[in-house]
């Protein structure tokens, strides 16, 4: 086929475009475009590159509609849903089957994101009329997002096919790339977007990728890969950077306008519900005051926290007293469901990075820098520092906590802690006692190993 048509959401480009007081529509109407016409200009690229930003962020995309950040904190310690539903226990209880219609989704959805970013990257390869320096960013852009979701699907599955064209008859066919060989490709496109990106933001708002979005992936990606010097030095760039400052008060750290967002996802609308501030407060917080919350926490996390006046439970959860029975606490970092909008619900954010500067620290040996990273999110918290000669493990374990009770119901952080440091029998198998090694990975979705024989499934699945 000599022009391969691309899918894009051009509506939802030019209604990002428009102002960042403008809510993206969700499931705005699809245009069939060929490259050529998409390419012509400026204005067209861009917006074929911010419908990926509106795509990602619609209620059909598993990042935005908290299946991203909710299932995986099931898989972990954070919390569960309240009442028995099939496709939810089964994260709880890591017993996931192969026709689970969330894991589907986040199988599924990301590939659509990274068809459009290639399709993005393609278009912008063969342009000759877009100029230099839009061509740069937008291509910054685009391999910034190609990353961020290929690193949520080599975390949820481990080896995964490694797309990186539009090339349908090869695509639907490929079997699956060693997860070494993923991480390098999500590693390279991550540098070439820092190079390519600007420090400052493409809109007054946070909502798009720059310069610190790509580093401060970057130093996630170098942990999770255990280069400990590389991950220290990336992290290090976000946290000197004057634009990012930890908010003082925590309850402003998930505002639109808050000083730790590196990158935030714009607000929705829609037809039935308004205004949505963030998907996860639309999600999470009950209707009414007498209304039981869909979410609870496990018990196990309301006791990692060593004092109750820790601002993190004071101000991040929120308690209910049901007619019978304990009472139970549920996440309210977002606190609005809908109205006004005052909260983006929060990707990338500042404390991370000094949590991973800690973690690298720890494994370089070097303690007292740790515990220095360490104590800015305690004293932020409202905790004491930690005491004096503390051990190597001592330290990482601190991290651990501190991860924990700083990032819970963010993107999977908990599940893909206990994964990379070989925890999660060790940690879960306390109170899971069907967890096992065979559960650290999701398993491929049956309708993609129907569609594609080369897909071999993971371990512990049929």
């Amino acid at each position: 086929m000599k022009h391969i048509i691309i899918y894009i959401f051009f509506f939802a480009g030019f209604l990002f475009l428009g102002s960042c007081k403008k809510y993206v529509e969700v499931d705005p109407p699809r245009t069939s475009l060929s490259d050529e016409l998409v390419f012509t200009d400026d204005k067209t690229a861009e917006s074929s590159l911010t419908g990926l930003y509106s795509t990602m962020n619609s209620y059909s995309s598993s990042f935005a509609n908290t299946q991203a950040n909710f299932y995986p904190s099931m898989s972990a310690d954070d919390f569960h849903v309240a009442t028995a539903n099939t496709t939810s226990d089964e994260f709880k209880e890591n017993g996931l089957t192969i026709g689970n219609s969330v894991v589907s989704g986040l199988w599924s959805q990301p590939y659509s994101l990274i068809y459009h970013a290639n399709a993005v990257i393609e278009g912008l390869n063969k342009s000759t009329t877009v100029s230099l320096a839009k061509s740069t960013q937008l291509m910054g852009e685009a391999k910034f997002l190609r990353a961020f979701f290929y690193f949520h699907l080599v975390n949820y599955f481990g080896d995964v096919p490694l797309i990186t064209n539009t090339d349908f008859l090869i695509n639907t066919s490929l079997p699956r790339t060693k997860a070494d060989l993923v991480y390098d490709a999500i590693i390279q496109d991550l540098l070439d977007a820092q190079a390519a990106l600007s420090d400052n933001y493409p809109q007054s708002e946070r909502i798009r990728a720059n310069k610190g979005a790509a580093t401060a992936l970057l130093a996630r990606v170098y942990l999770y890969r255990s280069q400990w010097d590389k991950a220290e030095t990336e992290s290090a760039k976000v946290i000197d950077d004057a634009k990012y400052v930890l908010q003082t008060n925590i309850n402003n750290v998930f505002l639109r306008t808050s000083t730790e967002a590196i990158w935030q996802l714009q607000a929705i609308n829609t037809s039935t519900a308004g205004p949505i501030n963030t998907w996860e407060g639309y999600s999470i917080i009950p209707i009414n005051a007498t209304t039981a919350p869909g979410y609870v926490m496990y018990p196990n996390f309301i006791s990692s926290f060593e004092s109750l006046t820790d601002k993190r439970y004071l101000n991040w959860l929120k308690a209910y007293t049901p007619a019978v029975g304990p009472i139970v606490f549920y996440p309210f970092k977002y606190k609005v469901r809908t109205g006004t909008v005052t909260e983006y619900s929060m990707v990338l954010r500042k404390a991370e990075q000094y949590l991973i500067r800690a973690e690298a620290r720890a494994q370089l040996n070097n303690l007292s820098g740790a515990k220095s990273d360490i104590d800015e999110i305690r004293i932020r918290a409202g905790l004491p520092i930690l005491g004096a000669g503390l051990t190597k493990d001592q330290i990482l374990l601190a991290v651990e906590k501190e991860r924990k009770l700083e990032l819970f119901s963010e993107w999977g952080h908990r599940w893909f802690d206990l994964k990379r440091t070989g925890r999660v029998v060790t940690v879960l198998g306390a109170f899971k006692t069907a967890v096992s090694t065979d559960d650290q990975l999701y398993p491929i979705p049956l309708n993609a190993t129907l569609t594609n024989n080369n897909l071999v499934q993971n371990p512990g699945y049929f």
